[in-house]
């Protein structure tokens, strides 16, 4: 089990602390020193991790396949975070959001036909030690079939469902009572095959990713400006660069983040046609709903060590405007695979890039949010790993990211296909840090139908947890003042209720982050 210096752990806290107190008003200058700097390009800090906990043994982020051979994985690990809650139901479809909303969670299943409960579950989180299920959003074409469209807008309260190869979209009502959500719309939208979507900020307008996104793609766009009669509003046609994965917007609704997700060498008919980033929209004609609508191109900003880029998360840190981007795939997935990616020295998974866009004319990478499983320099490793008995290889991609809070953020929260849930210290954006992580327990032969990566016949050796992090503060357990919980969701065990260990939370790291983390 690996156990970093605690002292080296340390002091790289101190010097963090130090910074962040001493350098305000650097952070504030959008003009200054950070306008310019580049940050750190490889693997994170290791996390030190309790002496209770029970840690991985091979490279950061990797199951190795021991532990996965000899049954260990299906115990799990964890570093820094503790078990409080779950709801496991027939499983879940972690990588289909989950989306959250006040004590509620709305948990996307396989939509198997050996379902009880088939569609969307919600769950009541009311008692974090006890969540339970009030509802079935099995209604609607897309409540059964949501894929990762499965996105809430908080401002207004709405559920925004879009269905996964299919015309329907739905809209949801959990302003009034989030654990019974209301049907408020369900149309059909021409020729929509939905894969991914999104809100904006302001909630009056839903924009559809499609199966197909390559060049001729198209983006559907709905509005739901009266969420009981919603309206599909037009299908953009992407005719090259802006064919997005998931959609994030800015605050004001002008500008769409396009995660254009591409692989090594895919033809030119592919979905995955490259090049793979980011491409920064103008979609205030939308917006404003102007006559003769059009999307306009801001930036690029390409790279060709990854592949299938997915999220692009908007948040702003001490003057200066980011996004975390993350590519669901890596090298591996490009032609050769993964023999390929490690000949021509790429990423042989996708990790995080951070990206300042305070200029959106000129984005740049500023540091890497890199577990040592992503590094290019140990992807040969990787080429004897054996694959899951029944499945595929393993992949450490990560899926999607979260951070506590859109503005000064302290720590982000990444869930990824095979690395298990990782928790980063953003403080310092340019240069983050991994604090925590927990790998659920491995399913091994088990089945559940409504889970995502379960079938009969394959032995899953890591826990899928691919989903949407979410952090919540809650009253401490001595009733003085509050703590983070972190709710998560993976293929095999569904819901959970995540807390950070009394120990770290004592350690001076740990004090400063979470003073910091649930500050008022």
């Amino acid at each position: 089990m690996h156990k970093g210096p605690l002292v080296s752990r340390l002091a790289i806290s101190t010097v963090l602390l130090l910074g962040l107190l001493s350098s305000n008003s650097a952070f504030a200058d959008a003009g200054g020193k950070w306008a310019n700097e580049i940050g750190s390009m490889g693997p994170v800090p290791k996390a030190q991790c309790g002496p209770s906990d029970r840690t991985e043994s091979g490279l950061q982020g990797q199951t190795t396949s021991e532990e996965r051979a000899s049954g260990d994985s299906g115990l799990g690990y964890n570093c820094n975070l503790e078990f409080v809650g779950q709801f496991r139901g027939e499983g879940a479809f972690s990588q289909d959001g989950p989306s959250y909303f006040g004590h509620c969670v709305y948990m996307a299943t396989e939509n198997n036909p050996l379902q009880a409960h088939p569609g969307i579950v919600v769950i009541d989180v009311s008692d974090p030690t006890n969540p339970q299920a009030t509802a079935y959003l099995a209604d609607t074409p897309a409540g059964l079939s949501p894929h990762e469209t499965n996105k809430v807008n908080e401002e207004r309260g709405l559920l925004g469902l879009a269905q996964s190869n299919g015309p329907n979209f739905a809209v949801y009502d959990i302003s009034g009572d989030c654990a019974h959500p209301r049907l408020a719309s369900s149309i059909t939208v021409p020729n929509s095959f939905g894969h991914m979507g999104g809100w904006a900020d302001d909630g009056k307008t839903y924009y559809i990713g499609q199966r197909f996104r390559g060049d001729g793609g198209i983006l559907a766009v709905i509005d739901v400006t009266n969420p009981y009669n919603a309206k599909w509003l037009l299908n953009w046609t992407f005719t090259g660069d802006g064919r997005p994965h998931d959609v994030n917007t800015n605050k004001d609704g002008t500008r769409l983040y396009a995660a254009q997700p591409g692989n090594f060498g895919a033809p030119p008919n592919n979905s995955s046609l490259g090049p793979d980033g980011l491409v920064i929209l103008d979609v205030s004609d939308i917006q404003f709903r102007l006559p003769n609508t059009q999307i306009r191109i801001i930036s690029r900003l390409f790279w060709d060590d990854q592949g299938q880029a997915e999220q692009m998360l908007p948040f702003f840190s001490h003057g200066r405007s980011y996004l975390i981007s993350t590519d669901e795939s890596g090298g591996q997935a490009g032609v050769g695979r993964l023999a390929a990616a490690c000949a021509r020295g790429a990423s042989p998974y996708g990790y995080s890039n951070v990206i300042d866009i305070t200029d959106e004319t000129n984005p740049r990478v500023v540091s890497k949010i890199m577990l040592e499983v992503h590094d290019p320099k140990n992807c040969t490793k990787f080429l004897a790993e054996p694959p899951e008995v029944g499945g595929g290889p393993l992949d450490y991609s990560t899926e999607r990211c979260a951070v506590d809070r859109p503005i000064n953020p302290t720590m982000a929260a990444c869930g990824s296909r095979g690395a298990g849930t990782r928790v980063y210290d953003i403080r310092d954006p340019l240069h983050p840090a991994e604090i925590a992580y927990w790998k659920g327990r491995a399913p091994r032969t088990a089945f559940l139908p409504g889970s995502g990566s379960w079938s009969p016949g394959v032995d899953r050796t890591v826990e899928k947890q691919a989903g949407l992090a979410r952090f919540v503060k809650v009253p401490a357990g001595d009733g003085k003042g509050h703590e983070l919980n972190l709710w998560i969701v993976g293929d095999a065990g569904g819901f959970q209720v995540l807390r950070f260990t009394d120990w770290y939370s004592q350690t001076p790291y740990g004090k400063a982050l979470f003073a910091e983390a649930v500050a008022e």
